[in-house]
C-alpha cells in the first residue's frame, strides 16, 4: 500500500505506475528544455573560462573575480536545474526561465552598443532568448506546466 501523502512521484509517474496511459510531453516544451539546457552548458563553459582566467591572469581584485566566478557557477547550476525540471513540466520553471531570458536580452542589448561592442555575441545571446521567450507563452507549454 502506498502512502499518498509521502509519495514523491510526479502525477505522471503515479499515473504510469497505476497502469493509466501517460500524458505526452509537448514538443515545444522539449524544445524549451533543450534551449535552457544549451544555455546551461554555455554558462558552464563560461565558468571554466573564468576559472582559467583567474588562475592564469592577475585580476585587479581577486575578491571581485571570485565573486563573478561564483555567480556564473550559480547561474549554470540554476539553468541545468531549470532545464531538467522543464522536461518534468514543473510550474516554477516558466517564471525562472522568463527571468533568465530577460537578463540575457539585456546583456545582448549591451553587446550591440558601447566602445567594445561585440554584435556577434549579442546575436548569439538574443536569438535563443527570444525563441525561449516565445516558447514560454505558447499554449501547449503553458498548459503542460500549469499546476493542477
Amino acid at each position: 500500500m502506498v502512502d499518498e501523502a509521502n509519495d514523491r512521484r510526479t502525477p505522471d509517474e503515479r499515473l504510469q505506475g497505476d497502469g493509466v496511459a501517460r500524458r505526452r510531453r509537448p514538443p515545444l516544451l522539449t524544445l524549451l528544455a533543450v534551449i535552457v539546457g544549451a544555455e546551461a552548458l554555455v554558462m558552464a563553459v563560461v565558468v571554466v573560462w573564468l576559472l582559467i582566467e583567474l588562475l592564469t591572469e592577475q585580476p585587479a581584485s581577486y575578491e571581485t573575480a571570485l565573486a563573478i566566478v561564483v555567480l556564473a557557477a550559480i547561474a549554470a547550476l540554476f539553468l541545468a536545474f531549470a532545464a531538467i525540471h522543464t522536461l518534468r513540466a514543473a510550474a516554477w520553471t516558466r517564471a525562472g526561465t522568463l527571468t533568465w531570458q530577460l537578463f540575457q536580452i539585456v546583456i545582448a542589448i549591451g553587446c550591440f552598443q558601447g566602445i567594445v561592442a561585440t554584435p556577434v555575441v549579442g546575436w548569439w545571446l538574443l536569438v535563443p532568448a527570444l525563441l525561449a521567450l516565445g516558447l514560454l507563452f505558447t499554449p501547449s507549454v503553458v498548459a503542460a506546466t500549469r499546476r493542477v
